[in-house]
């Protein structure tokens, strides 16, 4: 078995190599770059399990790489950054990051958080990656939601996530306590707010009045419940 490929993208030498050591002696493959442009253009020869990236980096703006990553590759990405306020961790997870690391770190958390997120990526795949309720197709193999004429819309890997475990446990309460459990990303106010921007932006992609969505309802203090018919395959 192919062990998880793991990309690296930091401008600092000594983190590069303290990232490569660890993930290494903990069984996973690693790529390093010290350049975004160099990291894009590996991205167009092979598709990581999870990217690391750094948001200062001197050729690029790492929030808008993140995006891109996100919304575009549908890759897992791991934010490392020296931006401890919540407000950055904030952004950072509203653009479609999975998960924020802040400097300085310990090696093993890391290794920890990416073998998180594999956990997670690799329990919550269904069968299928296509499922069908109320019109739409969502197609998680190349993250974009089909409408009934055919319009594909992208959405980003932490979209989907979000969107994956409401269609895994239609009409049923799915807990915030349960969401952090199964998506992690952070904790307290900054998993609330990032989880409020992901669902919102979803409702957006779905056409929902955010007045009175009709598939994915707020039951507050409690949580949410998706309301749709949902098939896979």
């Amino acid at each position: 078995m192919t062990q998880p490929l793991v990309t690296i993208l930091d401008d600092e030498p000594a983190i590069r190599s303290m990232l490569t050591d660890a993930l290494e002696e903990a069984g996973f493959r690693t790529l390093a770059f010290a350049r975004a442009t160099e990291f894009e253009a590996a991205l167009r020869r092979t598709t990581p399990d999870v990217c690391l990236v750094d948001l200062g980096l001197p050729d690029r703006d790492g929030l808008t790489l993140v995006h891109r990553l996100a919304l575009e590759q549908g890759a897992t990405v791991i934010i490392i950054s020296g931006r401890a306020q919540v407000q950055d961790r904030v952004t950072g997870l509203e653009l479609g990051a999975d998960d924020y690391i802040i400097k300085p770190f310990d090696p093993a958390e890391v290794v920890a958080r990416v073998r998180a997120r594999l956990r997670s990526t690799r329990t919550s795949a269904p069968q299928s990656d296509t499922a069908r309720f109320n019109g739409w197709t969502v197609h998680f193999d190349r993250y974009a939601l089909e409408n009934t004429t055919g319009r594909e819309t992208p959405f980003s890997h932490a979209e989907g996530e979000v969107l994956r475990l409401f269609l895994q446990a239609p009409k049923r309460l799915i807990t915030r306590a349960q969401m952090q459990e199964s998506l992690g990303g952070g904790a307290g106010e900054t998993f609330d707010r990032a989880m409020d921007v992901r669902i919102s932006r979803l409702r957006t992609k779905l056409g929902e009045d955010p007045k009175n969505p009709r598939l994915i309802k707020t039951i507050y203090g409690a949580g949410y419940i998706f309301l749709g018919d949902v098939s896979w395959g």
